[in-house]
């Protein structure tokens, strides 16, 4: 399809927002295509987003899963699957879909528009899927890669610093519970320093058995790093 007037003045400016210049504008057409306008204008498959989001949606998991692998190289295999889930969840993407203004440049049908579907969570999240799909088949893995990491690494390390904390624990726990084992206990051992720079060291046992130590500046990061060490252990 053809794109031309003031919808290709848009695509193009939407386009340097994205970072992306495209050799197939029509493709990012597409990717903002809602099938509610397509429904409504008698379009086919190919030219509504629904088949570009499926595609996208398995791009966003391979890049996220490979920088997610390179960056976090002393993280479990459950650690990681946590964090790509939420980097990659509804939620998440729609927040960004809003950030660069996708709901602005969306085709979509009256009825839909007028339920506020052009500002609908879902509805964006989907359409950055879709965008994201528009530019690996257009350009291919690394623009496309390139685009994701734009905001990805960012958010990854930000989610790093408030939640895979508390995630060693919790995966621990979960391990235990599921093997039939005893349950989880962290034992303080050790404390050194002054009060305002206290360094304390905790065990892990499981039963009767010590399966990880850890140290930390507060008894919870202790806590965290020895179950790190258990996790490592019983996967080991």
């Amino acid at each position: 399809m053809r794109i031309k007037g003031p919808r290709l003045e848009e695509l193009k400016k939407l386009q340097d927002r994205l970072g992306y210049r495209y050799k197939d504008i029509a493709l990012l057409n597409c990717a903002l295509t809602h099938s509610s306008y397509a429904n409504e204008k008698g379009l086919g498959k190919d030219e509504y987003n629904e088949r570009l989001e499926f595609l996208g949606d398995a791009v966003l998991e391979m890049i996220t899963s490979e920088f997610l692998f390179n960056e976090f190289a002393d993280c479990t295999e459950g650690t990681l699957t946590k964090m790509r889930a939420a980097l990659v969840r509804g939620k998440a993407l729609g927040q960004r879909a809003r950030e660069l203004g996708l709901g602005d440049f969306l085709q979509m049908g009256k009825g839909e528009d007028q339920n506020g579907g052009r500002s609908r969570i879902s509805i964006l999240a989907d359409t950055l899927e879709a965008g994201i799909g528009s530019i690996y088949l257009d350009g291919g893995y690394a623009p496309a890669r390139e685009f994701v990491l734009g905001y990805l690494q960012a958010s990854a390390r930000e989610l790093a610093e408030q939640s895979l904390a508390g995630d060693y624990k919790t995966e621990l726990q979960e391990t235990v519970q599921a093997s039939g084992h005893n349950t989880v206990e962290y034992r303080l051992v050790d404390q050194e320093g002054p009060d305002h720079d206290k360094t304390f060291r905790v065990r892990v046992l499981i039963g009767d058995r010590v399966y990880g130590e850890g140290t930390g500046k507060s008894k919870k990061e202790a806590e965290q790093n020895a179950a790190q060490k258990a996790l490592e252990r019983l996967e080991g």
